[in-house]
Formats: C-alpha cells, sequence, structure tokens
C-alpha cells in the first residue's frame, strides 16, 4: 500500500483533485454556456425594450414577454456603421449577433479614429431595434458604449422615426460611482432626456449633459441637466452620446432612417 505520508503520493494526490476539478469547470463550463448566452441576449433585449419606453423599469420581464414583443413589435438589424446600410437579414442574425465580441475582434472590427470617448475599436457591424406601430416603423433603439470615470458604461437610445428626438434611454452596465455618476442608471435621470434633439439644425450631434439644470426640452432640446458632484462621468456621457450619433458611429445610419430610408 501507498505512503500516503510520502511526499510522492501528496503530490499525486493534489494533482489527481486539481484535473479532475479542472475537468468539472471545463464541462461545467461549455455545458451552461448556451444557458448564459441565452440569459445575457434576454437581460440586452429588456433594455432595448426599456429604452423603447415598451416596458416600465418596475415591471416583470420574463423571456416569454421578450419572445412577445420580438415577434410582433420588435425587429433586429444589422448596420454596415461604414455606409449606413443595413445588412441582408439573410446574411447574419442580428438577434444572436454579440457586438462586443465582434468589436474585440481584429477580424470584424477595425481601430477607431482618435477620439474623446475613449473608444479604441469599432465593430464593422452593429445591431439597430426597429420599433414598430401600426406596421410602421416608430423608433429605433441603437447601442451606445463609451469610456466612463471608472470603466465603460453600455447602453442603449431610442431615437424617433424623425431621426433626431431621442425616445428614451437606459444605461445597463456601468461602474460609476453610486448616488454620482451612479445616477446615470436612474430612470428618473434618464427620462430627462425624452423629448430632447439628438443633432442641432445644422445636424451636427450636439446633446449634452450639462453643469446644473437644463430647460424643457421644448425649449433648450439640446441639453440635459447633469448630476451633482459628477462632472466627469456627465462629460463622459456627453462625449460617448456624440460620438455615436456622429458618422463614426450610427451617424450615417441615422441620416437614412431619418429621411425614411426603407427596412
Amino acid at each position: 500500500m501507498a505512503d500516503r505520508e510520502s511526499p510522492r503520493y501528496v503530490i499525486l494526490f493534489a494533482a489527481a483533485v486539481c484535473v479532475a476539478c479542472a475537468l468539472v469547470v471545463s464541462v461545467a463550463a461549455v455545458l451552461l454556456q448556451p444557458a448564459q448566452k441565452a440569459n445575457a441576449r434576454l437581460y440586452m433585449e429588456k433594455n432595448v425594450l426599456l429604452a423603447a419606453g415598451l416596458v416600465k423599469p418596475t415591471d416583470k420581464v420574463d423571456a416569454k414577454l421578450v419572445e412577445a414583443f420580438f415577434a410582433k413589435d420588435v425587429k433586429a438589424r444589422l448596420v454596415d456603421l461604414s455606409t449606413g446600410e443595413l445588412v441582408p437579414e439573410d446574411k447574419r442574425d442580428a438577434r444572436s449577433y454579440d457586438q462586443r465580441a465582434a468589436r474585440n475582434d481584429p477580424g470584424t472590427s477595425r481601430a477607431a479614429l482618435a477620439n474623446n470617448a475613449g473608444i479604441g475599436r469599432l465593430p464593422d457591424l452593429a445591431v439597430a431595434y426597429f420599433v414598430m406601430k401600426d406596421g410602421a416603423v416608430d423608433q429605433v433603439v441603437i447601442a451606445i458604449e463609451g469610456l466612463g470615470m471608472w470603466g465603460t458604461v453600455y447602453g442603449f437610445m431610442a431615437i424617433d422615426k424623425d431621426g433626431k428626438t431621442i425616445r428614451g434611454l437606459t444605461y445597463y452596465d456601468q461602474k460609476e460611482t453610486p448616488g454620482l455618476g451612479g445616477e446615470i442608471g436612474s430612470p428618473q435621470w434618464q427620462a430627462l432626456w425624452v423629448g430632447r434633439h439628438a443633432y442641432d439644425g445644422e445636424g451636427l450631434p450636439k446633446i449634452a449633459v450639462i453643469k446644473g439644470a437644463a430647460g424643457p426640452p421644448d425649449k433648450d432640446p439640446l441639453r440635459v441637466d447633469g448630476m451633482s458632484g459628477a462632472t466627469i462621468t456627465s462629460n463622459a456621457i456627453t462625449r460617448l452620446t456624440q460620438f455615436w450619433l456622429s458618422d463614426f458611429g450610427y451617424g450615417k445610419f441615422l441620416k437614412r432612417y431619418g429621411k425614411g430610408a426603407a427596412l
């Protein structure tokens, strides 16, 4: 019988335990990957519905409800950011497209031109969610992201069929300081964006978070209330929003969309 107190036995036993544990973890990761991806997509699509105002933050939103909306009222499409054109539906499934993974893959992305939003790479394709009403496009939801104070901020912005009026906003992944910059996740602050304009009269993305209070949307359409004690985050939100509304982001697409380009 092996000497269980010998160094050789201890080392072999520890190695066997490590191999067994690694095997269990690897198998579990492979088996759980489909469920993890499904849950991640459900969370993302729930936030698309929030940005579009189709559900409220207090609503219980499960997979069945999300599927019901996407079967009838929401249509996901891919946009070629370099041209602003929609990718043919039969080329790739937009709902299963992982925009973050595409951005990080050199084969499906490109280096972003110098910018102040902290964006290093851009995916070649980005997702746009068309929200339908009475058989026609009523609004579109785009993905926005950029560097905040403590990390990358991810969100969705809904734009009216006119291509410029903001219908809704949500940030679903952010690491800003709770009670300060973290207020970007507050439904009350997000509601301040509704009715504002993404572009000025010359078509430039000028919507900005200011220091202090802005006027009502009809009188002060290009400015949003700043967050007390969160100047860095407020400026970051301005920069990343303007970036994605520009021709570097969804700008070319939104111009086509605002002119009534066919879905």
